[in-house]
This record gives C-alpha cells, structure tokens and sequence, in this order.
C-alpha cells in the first residue's frame, strides 16, 4: 500500500505544480491583447465560418479554465474569461476548444475513439474506487476481484492516452488558424503557443500518472498469483 500512496503523492504534486503554471501562463497573457480586438466568442464564430461549419452552437459556462466541447450537443463551451476576452489567453483557448469542433465535423480518427470509449469509461469510474480498494483487502483471498478491479482501471488509462492526441491536434488546428488568419502576429503567436503547450502538459501528466498507477496493480496481482 505504501507504493501506491507514493505513486499518488508524487503525480498529484506534480499535476499541482503544472496546474499552477498553466494558470500563471494563462493570467500573464491575459494581459497581452489581440490586435483586431476580437473576443473568444468572436474568435470561435471566425472559426467555425471558416471551416464552413453551420451546426455548433456556442456556450458560457462558470469557472476558470472550464472550457470544452460537447461532442453530443455540439456546443462549445467557454469560460467568461475566455467567452468575454479580447487577451491572447482568450484566443488560445477559445481557438483550441474549436479544433475540437472541427475535428468532429471532419471525423477525426482519435476523437471518434474517445467518444466510443465514453460510455465504458463512464461506467468504469463509477465503480473502480470501491473494487480496487475492495480487491487490495481481499487480494490474499480473492485475487480475481483484484484482477476485474484491473481491468475497470485500464478503460480509464486507454481513455487518458487516447485523449493525448485529440488534445495535442486540437492545439495544432487552433495555431495553425491563428496565424493563417492573421489573428495572432509575431509578437502573439508564441505566447499563445506557449498557453496551449502548458495545457497539453496537464493531460500527459494525467496520462503517465494513470498509467503509473495501472503498472503498479498489475504488479501486485501478479506477485499474488505468482507466489499461489
């Protein structure tokens, strides 16, 4: 058990320390303004237009740092921070939560496999607290439920690693439009590349912890079945 609360210690410091950052980045170029002026919302209109989509709908919601789309009703929806601002933090994140906009609406590969895996990943987090904690009490005597305990934990591992890519190609989309369109310039664009790349380190750290955690599962089931 110590392991495991080690494991836990170390990534949750180190997702705080990169959560820190990210707002600190965010907070800096929240000073730095747009040229052209335009909000977050502009901004997502703009984009949408571009790419000649028609059926998104665009949303605020409470909350720093809050913002996402909704595949199912596909709306984006932004923080006030974002949906009100005219800052390079705003077009950033208001550019990249339409990347996923428009990873949809051209079928991307990587957000059709999240999508699918929402249902089991939705199903897994309800219960894999409770039979992994369940599994490690009774792993000297019921080493199987360990074992199912296991697997839940693995559908929410693939679902952490499946969303590295969709993350990361939604921030490609959301630059690459930024500059083409002339929205950020010479002196915007780094920053707003710097924002998003603090913001695809917090789902790698999620990622690799995750997946840190599973290893160590596995390793205790299989130092039970080995020793039986």
């Amino acid at each position: 058990m110590i392991g495991i609360y080690a494991i836990f210690i170390f990534f949750a410091l180190i997702s705080w320390l990169v959560s820190s950052r990210l707002k600190s980045k965010f907070k800096k170029y929240s000073r730095i303004p747009i040229a052209n002026g335009m909000s977050g919302r502009d901004i997502v209109e703009r984009m949408l237009r571009d790419h000649g989509i028609t059926e998104v709908k665009i949303g605020s919601v409470a909350g720093m740092l809050s913002d996402h789309y909704d595949p199912t009703s596909k709306t984006i929806n932004l923080s006030q921070e974002v949906y009100h601002g005219r800052s390079v933090s705003a077009a950033a994140v208001a550019a990249h939560e339409c990347g996923h906009a428009v990873q949809h609406h051209q079928a991307y590969a990587w957000l059709q496999l999240r999508s699918n895996l929402v249902p089991m990943v939705s199903f897994a987090s309800k219960y894999v607290q409770w039979v992994l904690l369940a599994g490690i009490i009774l792993v000297q005597t019921f080493p199987a439920l360990l074992l199912i305990g296991i697997i839940l934990f693995a559908a929410t591992t693939i679902f952490s690693i499946v969303t590295l890519p969709v993350e990361v190609d939604a921030s490609r989309r959301a630059l690459v439009w930024l500059r083409s369109s002339g929205i950020t310039n010479t002196e915007t664009h780094a920053p707003a590349a710097d924002a998003l790349r603090w913001a695809a380190y917090t789902y790698f750290i999620a990622a690799i912890s995750s997946l840190a955690t599973l290893l160590y599962y596995v390793m205790m089931y299989m130092g039970v079945t080995r020793n039986d």
